[in-house]
């Protein structure tokens, strides 16, 4: 088995198959400062929640071309208007033509309303809840909304987090190929030991690197696969 890279390595081998230092700083992405994200407004919030419920296991193009109606059938998902739907109004509203007609999923938005609503009376904010939690246990928040919200398990939350700016990694397909290549874990990838497995290893690339769990996820991303621009194949 392989020792796990030294951060730098990594970095040197995206940049090498992005074509250079600046080629793969451009394709970056990076999270939102934590007062910026605990500012953002919770119906917001729970729209990204949404969004990401409908669109998986689903095209994505298609969630997002619906999305205004989304808006218009979930009153631009405020909190307290979707907390007072009854089972009924939900039912009338998911055979509505304007969004995606999945009973099952348009009850989760009810369910992680009520999820958010209930941190606001404890944190002041749902917002303010994400922002404050601890990078260094992000695999924490990814438990905690699998357990109180609907539908947020698997990547599912951790896609939601990062639309929100919520700095975290992505366990997608190449990342996973990376870390199990190099042995950071050999479980089930959902599994808490594999997760806590992964977390200290990206908690130590970010010491070696100083660079946001999201910036590192996608270097690690890049390095990695059949993702190669601006070389000859």
């Amino acid at each position: 088995m392989r020792q796990v890279e030294k951060f730098a390595a990594i970095m040197q081998r995206a940049q090498a198959r992005k074509g250079g230092p600046a080629a793969l700083a451009a394709l970056l992405s990076k999270p939102l400062p934590a007062h910026q994200l605990a500012a953002v407004s919770d119906n917001l919030l729970l729209a990204e929640l949404t969004k990401k419920v409908f669109q998986s296991g689903f095209v994505w193009r298609v969630v997002r071309q619906k999305w205004p109606g989304f808006c218009e059938v979930f009153f631009d998902f405020d909190i307290e208007k979707i907390l007072l739907l009854s089972d009924e109004m939900l039912e009338q509203k998911a055979r509505d033509p304007r969004i995606i007609r999945n009973l099952n999923k348009v009850f989760t938005i009810r369910d992680n309303a009520l999820m958010i609503y209930n941190l606001q009376r404890e944190h002041g904010s749902f917002a303010r809840f994400i922002a404050d939690w601890p990078s260094a246990d992000i695999i924490g928040l990814w438990g905690y909304l699998k357990k109180h919200g609907a539908r947020l398990g698997g990547n599912t939350g951790p896609y939601a987090l990062r639309a929100m700016g919520k700095d975290t990694f992505l366990l997608t397909q190449d990342v996973e190929a990376y870390l199990r290549a190099y042995g950071v874990f050999d479980g089930g990838i959902n599994s808490k030991r594999s997760q806590q497995q992964i977390q200290q290893q990206f908690t130590q690339w970010q010491a070696e690197s100083g660079l946001s769990l999201q910036e590192i996820s996608q270097i690690v991303s890049y390095s990695v696969g059949e993702n190669i621009v601006g070389m000859q194949q």
